[in-house]
């Protein structure tokens, strides 16, 4: 079964590690997407670019309105997304569970069937 992984950041904390840091942790993510890729489980992987950068698109008054922005009421924005393969939900949790982003503190990240 397909899962989508959503990976939320808190806006700041990666760009206010040290360099040393932030090479740390991409390297680590990196190596665990392809531990993920070779064993079949990674499906497809696309970090997004900052949430600034977003626009959000409504329906209002019979038209689209376009929003600069998310439309998020968090401190979190979503920086990523991957599209796993996984046995059931538990196996999605145990293959998200290992992730370093997550280990290291980076954000978190939400789990969805597809």
């Amino acid at each position: 079964m397909k899962y989508i992984c959503l990976g939320y950041l808190e806006p700041g904390k990666f760009e206010n590690m040290s360099e040393s840091e932030r090479n740390t942790v991409l390297d680590e993510c990196l190596s665990y997407n392809d531990e993920l890729r070779n064993n079949g489980h990674l499906l497809v992987e696309e970090p997004l670019q900052p949430s600034s950068t977003a626009v959000t698109v409504d329906w209002k008054n019979g038209k689209a309105v376009v929003t600069d922005g998310p439309y998020a009421e968090t401190k979190e924005q979503l920086g990523g997304i991957q599209v796993i393969e996984a046995r059931d939900l538990n196996h999605a949790i145990q293959l998200i569970s290992q992730s370093p982003g997550l280990r290291l503190g980076c954000g978190r990240i939400e789990i969805r069937p597809a």
